[in-house]
């Protein structure tokens, strides 16, 4: 059958099984091609797995971004890259040089990149990164999307947030719940502004967790500083791919547009 009609009855199947999607996040989810992202079955609303990380079902991947609440002029930061489909939504709705991405394994980065190249978003930029750290030298960010659950939302996240910002994760144990945080002037440093039902997602992994490492399963981050390594990118360098990780080990870092 032609993806095209595929997308199509995709749609119309969440606005059916949401009880109304949003007509903007609609036409999205119409135009990028996630067969570009996931091979096996990508128009069926269902959950899977790629190089040991969950792929989210199209109906998650709308719960998340309806409550980001997206704006035309918003810079967005995905926490969790993963095949790169979320990012791809993103783009469609708020431009591809507006939307960054990380994730902690390698592997992933890698084949998001070339996911989001293939399917016509090239400008979204993917970088290697421990999500709890964000990315500091393109904060602050309107909107911050972590697609992996906490405790609580890691403060340098929050931090990262500009005036007004939002915040969408799945946060508390055992039993997740969506919701979107500001920050604040409070003790935590952020207030829980909607909440969007259960929603279990994967534990945000640190350096350690990554796929094929030892999993500790721990859903409460600690908030670590970010190494300061005299690397990092001045304003200017927005669009160019950065490997921090070689950098900071020594090795020979490069730059791919």
């Amino acid at each position: 059958m032609d993806q095209t009609v595929l997308r199509e009855d995709m749609v119309d199947g969440l606005d059916h099984a949401l009880g109304g999607l949003d007509e903007s996040l609609g036409v999205a989810m119409q135009s990028v091609p996630r067969h570009a992202f996931v091979e096996d079955r990508p128009y069926d609303d269902r959950r899977g797995e790629h190089a040991g990380t969950a792929v989210l079902a199209p109906r998650t991947v709308a719960r998340l971004v309806e409550a980001l609440a997206v704006e035309d002029d918003d810079t967005v930061l995905v926490v969790g890259a993963g095949v790169g489909y979320t990012a791809a939504l993103l783009a469609e709705l708020v431009g591809e040089r507006r939307v960054h991405a990380v994730d902690i394994v390698r592997r992933l980065v890698l084949e998001a990149r070339h996911n989001l190249g293939q399917a016509g978003y090239e400008g979204v930029l993917v970088d290697r990164r421990d999500g709890a750290d964000g990315l500091p030298e393109y904060a602050p960010f309107d909107r911050v999307l972590v697609e992996a659950a906490a405790v609580r939302p890691p403060r340098a996240l929050v931090d990262q947030l500009a005036l007004g910002g939002r915040l969408v994760m799945p946060m508390g144990t055992p039993d997740p719940t969506l919701v979107a945080v500001e920050a604040d002037d409070s003790a935590d440093g952020y207030a829980v502004v909607e909440e969007f039902g259960p929603l279990t997602l994967a534990p945000l992994l640190v350096d350690g967790e990554q796929a094929g490492g030892v999993t500790r399963n721990r859903t409460e981050r600690e908030d670590r500083e970010f190494a300061e390594q005299g690397y990092f990118a001045p304003t200017g360098w927005e669009q160019e791919w950065i490997d921090w990780d070689e950098r900071l080990d020594g090795g020979r870092g490069h730059h791919r547009r």
